[in-house]
């Protein structure tokens, strides 16, 4: 498998890591959506968004673990977008399985 190179900015980063979190249920939420609005500007989502539909899943975490590396999140950073993460998860106020499943894994891959 190729390598997979990714140049984005921390904003883009947690635009794409954001709206690959709200897809563990399979479905966008009107109360998601909005609270990743609050996070980012819409060219920068729709621009996220539209990468994040090309991708499967394994070529989204290598994208996402990549990021997190050229763009050197330390230890804190980490656990501060795990904790936007929740808040997320939390927006439309339903914490699903397959929300908290993605978080464990995650944690998992990311930390």
């Amino acid at each position: 498998m190729k390598n997979i190179e990714v140049n984005w900015s921390k904003e883009e980063l947690q635009t794409y890591l954001f709206i690959y979190c709200i897809n563990a249920d399979y479905k966008e939420t009107k109360e998601e959506l909005e609270a990743i609005s609050l996070k980012t500007n819409k060219e920068t989502y729709k621009k996220m968004h539209d990468e994040f539909e090309k991708d499967n899943d394994y070529a989204s975490i290598q994208k996402i673990n990549e990021s997190l590396k050229n763009l050197n999140y330390d230890k804190e950073e980490i656990n501060s977008l795990f904790e936007e993460i929740k808040e997320l998860f939390l927006s439309d106020g339903k914490y699903e399985i397959l929300e908290r499943n993605l978080m464990t894994g995650l944690k998992r891959v990311l930390s």
